[in-house]
């Protein structure tokens, strides 16, 4: 054989060997962005599914706590509105506002069932704001797990090799769950002396 013929033969065993390592890393960095991605689909179907456990606890709530508080009705169905609005939301952005909402009007709840003594003590009160407490922690939880799981595919999707495979998937960066302007705002803390 000719000194050509072996340089050529070379050249296009070092070609083909650049292409099979192409096609390796391609395939690698799709993959990779695929269960990225589905694991942000999953850290948002687990937060949904506290969500609508929360919004489930809700009607119970509320009838315990209005056997005690008749005359309270504003807070109830400001309760009962934000409830509908979680559940009646569709996008994670809306469904992530909703929960925030009912969030705040459970907190105005409880706020005002410390006026009324026996209900603190009614035991079924009791267990559904431990539930709720249980809920609110998990909810917390997995809020954390899904902006860590958006923030290990937003860098996947925009470093270098991988925003190439991802453009050619048509893969972009994902939005964080983030806290509602007014919940950024500092704490205010009065004493009254």
């Amino acid at each position: 054989m000719d000194p050509i013929t072996i340089i050529g033969i070379l050249v296009l065993g070092l070609v083909g060997a650049g292409i099979a390592v192409l096609i390796v890393a391609g395939l690698y960095y799709y993959n990779r962005i695929v269960v990225l991605g589905n694991r942000i689909d999953n850290a948002w179907a687990q937060i949904d599914v506290q969500l609508t456990k929360r919004a489930d606890l809700v009607p119970n709530l509320v009838e315990t706590v209005q056997a005690y508080m008749k005359h309270e009705q504003k807070v109830f169905i400001a309760v009962t509105e934000a409830r509908s609005a979680l559940l009646g939301a569709k996008t994670v952005q809306d469904r992530a506002k909703a929960g925030n909402a009912l969030q705040d009007t459970l907190k105005t709840l409880f706020a005002v069932a410390e006026n009324y003594p026996n209900l603190k003590a009614n035991e079924n009160f009791l267990n559904l704001q431990n539930q709720l407490t249980d809920i609110e922690n998990k909810i917390a939880y997995t809020r954390q797990f899904y902006n860590d799981s958006v923030l290990f595919y937003n860098n996947m999707v925009s470093t270098i090799p991988a925003m190439w495979v991802a453009g050619m998937m048509n893969r972009k960066s994902k939005p964080y769950l983030e806290a509602p302007a007014e919940k950024r705002e500092p704490v205010k803390v009065k004493f009254d002396v």
